[in-house]
């Protein structure tokens, strides 16, 4: 599919248009990242695929509140008290 799309000015960028079915054919929306490369003196254009975010079991977001609990415990000293200098307090 060829398409031709003039660059225009909005404010102080330059800016092309994609029809809605170019953005259909590449399974786009208004609002998605394209990564721009000039290769050759062509400018290619390809879809950011955003990695799927990892989702934690209970058990591992869970995981090492052992030792930050000891940590805190061993540190609440250094917590207590007002500021001995020109800390902010």
């Amino acid at each position: 599919m060829s398409v031709t799309s003039k660059i225009r000015r909005q404010g102080g960028a330059a800016v092309i248009t994609l029809p809605p079915a170019l953005l259909k054919l590449l399974h786009l929306e208004v609002g998605a990242q394209l990564e721009l490369n000039v290769i050759d003196g062509e400018l290619i254009a390809r879809p950011v695929v955003q990695p799927a975010r990892k989702r934690f079991s209970l058990a591992e977001l869970l995981e090492g509140r052992d030792e930050i609990a000891a940590l805190n415990e061993q540190t609440a000293s250094a917590r207590e008290g007002g500021p001995l200098g020109r800390e902010l307090g």
